[in-house]
């Protein structure tokens, strides 16, 4: 019978430090944050607060509706902007046959990877 009592203390022993907090329960929630978020939950990029001012500032002279001074086509609406992304892209960091061309200035670096960066996050309107 002893040997019984024994057991079962040893049982329920084992049961309550197996029930303790601690924390390292996985079940848990981790009270400690993340101290390097994760970029890709930082804002994205839109037409509307971005991009649409820098068309207008520096391609709207040309490729306003409708065109002027031989430009192909207008850059006045979102659509038109969106449909034309990758030509836009591949003007603006052309280095032989650039947009907006000379003598006008050139995009900032900083425009051009926003140009990117809004294709990139999926040519968000709003």
């Amino acid at each position: 019978m002893k040997l019984k009592h024994a057991l079962s203390l040893l049982v329920i022993t084992a049961l309550l430090f197996n029930c303790s907090s601690d924390s390292a329960n996985p079940g848990s929630p981790d009270p400690t944050p993340d101290p390097t978020p994760d970029p890709t939950n930082s804002t994205k990029v839109t037409y509307t607060s971005d991009i649409a001012s820098i068309i207008n500032g520096n391609c709207i002279s040309c490729h306003s509706d409708p065109p002027v001074n031989s430009a192909p086509m207008a850059l006045t609406t979102y659509a038109q902007v969106k449909n034309y992304v990758d030509l836009i892209i591949t003007r603006v960091n052309s280095s032989t046959n650039p947009m907006p061309p000379s003598p006008n200035d050139p995009l900032s670096d900083s425009d051009k990877s926003l140009i990117q960066q809004w294709k990139d996050d999926g040519l968000l309107e709003n």
